[in-house]
């Protein structure tokens, strides 16, 4: 076994070691697992409700572009990249656990409170793996504020070393810049999604610190 190998086997060996990571871990999983079985039921839900049209200048001077084959590898590449980090590093994997939970329910929040319609021009993203969770058809109206942006603006908070931040920052511009040309999201949805994260991001630090969870 390496050196590297050695020491996240000895970072996990603490943290199980500890009931608080686990009832923290616990709970969390418990969570996001019922956020994923309602994720159907309510982009669904959302997507049959008539909203606003946003009347979006950038969306009108960008021509809409299928960038799908480029959201879908930058995704998944970034999400294989953070899931190999959490093997080595279980606070890592704990702090996007709750930020991701954050990230999801502040948005059934957000969407549920703001109904938008979809943009002019809208294509769908053509992504088999993200869009198995969304139910049968395609969601439109999940649009306050970026998901994408989100995932990607919280693996860059969340990663440890360098290259990782740099990389992960370079995926949330190109994310937010795809979604857009793409028209899948108004401006302000991608733009406020990194603010939101970051705050979320705290969030979800202070809970994996606190004694009352």
């Amino acid at each position: 076994m390496s050196y590297t190998d050695q020491t996240a086997v000895s970072a996990w060996g603490l943290s199980w070691q500890s009931v608080e990571y686990k009832r923290k871990l616990a709970i969390g999983l418990t969570i996001i697992s019922i956020i994923l079985i309602a994720l159907p039921f309510f982009y669904q839900a959302i997507e049959l409700r008539n909203g606003i049209l946003i009347n979006d200048y950038l969306l009108r001077e960008v021509p809409a572009t299928d960038v799908s084959i480029y959201i879908f590898i930058i995704i998944w590449s970034m999400a294989l990249l953070t899931f190999s980090r959490f093997k080595a590093d279980p606070q890592i994997f704990i702090t996007f656990l709750w930020g991701y939970i954050l990230i999801n329910l502040t948005r059934f929040i957000s969407i549920g409170l703001i109904p938008l319609n979809a943009p002019m021009g809208l294509i769908p993203i053509e992504d088999p793996i993200s869009n198995a969770f969304y139910g049968p058809k395609f969601i439109t109206k999940d649009l306050f504020y970026s998901g994408h942006t989100a995932a990607m603006f919280l693996m860059f908070l969340c990663l440890n070393k360098r290259w990782d931040k740099i990389l992960a920052l370079l995926a949330t511009i190109a994310i937010g810049a795809l979604v857009l040309v793409q028209h899948v999201h108004y401006t302000a949805d991608v733009f406020c999604a990194p603010v939101i994260t970051y705050l979320l991001w705290l969030a979800s630090k202070k809970i994996v610190a606190s004694k009352y969870i």
